[in-house]
Order: C-alpha cells, then structure tokens, then sequence
C-alpha cells in the first residue's frame, strides 16, 4: 500500500513537471502591457474656470478641454493698446500742417510769373522779380525744413510704440495659453486638477497615451537575443477569459542594449537567468488590451 502511495505520489510530481515544461515552452518571452504617456500641464498661473474632462475619456488633438482664470492680462492688454493709441494720436499729419506754406509757395510762384511779364513791358523793375524769387527760395527752404522735423517726430513716435506692441503680443500669447488645449489624441488615464482649483505654469494637469497602438514590454534571454532583430514580427498571447490564449501580431520596435536584473514578476524562457533584456513589441489595439495587462510572445 505504502509503495502504491509512493508511485502516485511519483506520477503526480512527474505530471506536474511535465505541464511545468510544456507551459514553459509554450512562450519565448513575457512581459505586460505599457503605453507611451504624455502628461499635459499648465501653461499659465491662476484659477482654472473650467476643466472638462474625466478619466477614460477620449479626447482629440487640438480639443478645447477648459480655461484658466485670464482677466488680468486681459485689462493689461487693453491698458497697453490704449497707450498705443494715445501716442499714434501725437503724430503729426504731415500733408496737413504743410498745406499752408505750399499754398503761399503756389501763390508767391503765381506772382512771380505776373511780374515777369511785367518786367518784359517795362512796367515793374527786375529787382521786384529777384526780391519775389528770393521770397520762393525761402518758402521751399521752409517747406523742406518743416516736412523734416515733422517726419522726425513722426518716427520718434512710431518707435515709441514698439515696445508696446511687443508687450501686447506677449500678452496674447499668455492669454493663449489660459486655453487649454489638448495636444494629441489619446485617453485620459490621470487627472490632477479640477474646476476652480489654482494652478501654476508647469503644474501637471492630466495624462493621456494614445491606446490605439500599445506596447508589451518583455524580456529575452542573452541566448535569445540573435533571434530578435527591429520590425521582426512576432506572436503575441494574452489571456482569453475561457481557459485559452488570445492571439495577435506585434511588432518588435526597440531593443535594449544594456542587460538588466529580472523583474521579480516576468517568467523567462531560462529561469537559470537573471540577467535580462527588454524589448518592446508593438501591437494594435483593438480595445481588448489594457495597460498593465500581462502577456507572452512567441517568436515566428
């Protein structure tokens, strides 16, 4: 009886051993799901006014998701163009403040051609022709000066509202990015802040990854790294839910060159080895894979 105990006993242990062998050999490799994550955050100071988004939310490139308290810089900027506006009123109008000199050169010339032909009949002297010719000399010298300085001034006015508007365009961009604006397209796995909370420039706000394409992040034996190579397509096997495997392609992305210890929870093909390389295979999601997810591949 003793003996028959012994065999079962035997039998059972060998049958273990053997599914131990076979699920062993069932995978190259395992690992668990990961994603690309991008962590979005503020890039303004002030009171968020309105933040909505939740969790496990889908969300676009370029969607307005909420707005960050923006009144102050607001009345700065209109502060700012109102200066500007004061100051393009100080410039001179030039063809206007010139028109009464030119129109006393128009009538001084006119005078002068009457007593030019005065001085042909002999009834006026040449010397009131030269006096109105020195008088025209004069009105053009006039003209010439004034138009200068007022074109002075006019740029010296002109040159005092740049600084201005450089202000005010730094002014819309602060005022730009009280918009938040979500930068890729993604789900949001994380947020940190809600509606009416204060925030600071470049306190994190939420986290998205893109779940459309996800990696598995494994880990190779040095004996298995000559049968790894970049864009090689391999087998990937995750847990059905029934007792079975689901079955899909990725593709091997990237390669670490370094070795590293194993992870306490990742099964290698050798479990001699404790030294590891990661790789990371890509692969398309079709919604059934989540982050954190566990998973094998096999090599093709």
């Amino acid at each position: 009886m003793y003996k028959i105990r012994i065999i079962t006993l035997a039998t059972a242990v060998a049958t273990l051993l053997t599914a131990c062998n076979d699920n062993k050999a069932s995978f190259d490799a395992s690992g668990s799901f990961e994603a690309e994550e991008t962590i979005i955050s503020s890039e303004a100071t002030g009171t968020i006014k309105q933040f909505s988004i939740e969790e496990g939310q889908i969300v676009e490139a370029g969607q307005e998701i909420g707005y960050i308290d923006s009144l102050q810089l607001y009345l700065k900027k209109k502060q700012l163009e109102a200066q500007v506006t004061a100051i393009l009123g100080k410039k001179p109008n030039i063809p206007v403040q010139l028109s009464a000199l030119q129109e006393q050169l128009k009538t001084t010339e006119k005078e002068r051609t009457r007593v030019a032909n005065l001085v042909k009949g002999d009834a006026a002297t040449p010397k009131q022709l030269d006096d109105i010719n020195a008088q025209i000399e004069v009105l053009k010298k006039q003209i010439e000066a004034q138009q200068s300085t007022l074109s002075i001034s006019s740029e010296g006015l002109s040159k005092d509202i740049v600084p201005l508007q450089v202000q005010v365009e730094q002014l819309n961009d602060q005022l730009a990015k009280c918009k938040i604006i979500n930068p890729a397209n993604g789900t949001v796995l994380a947020k940190y802040a809600e509606a009416n909370e204060m925030t600071t420039t470049g306190k994190p706000l939420y986290k998205i990854a893109d779940l459309s394409n996800i990696i598995l992040r494994a880990y190779i034996t040095s004996n298995q790294l000559t049968k790894v190579k970049l864009n090689q397509k391999v087998k990937v096997l995750t847990d059905n839910g029934k007792g079975g495997y689901k079955e899909t392609e990725g593709t091997v992305t990237w390669i670490n060159d370094k070795a590293e210890f194993t992870p306490k929870t990742i099964q290698t093909k050798d479990e001699r080895a404790n030294m590891v390389y990661a790789v990371k295979i890509k692969v398309k999601n079709d919604g059934s894979y989540r982050v954190g997810m566990y998973g094998e591949i096999k090599f093709q």
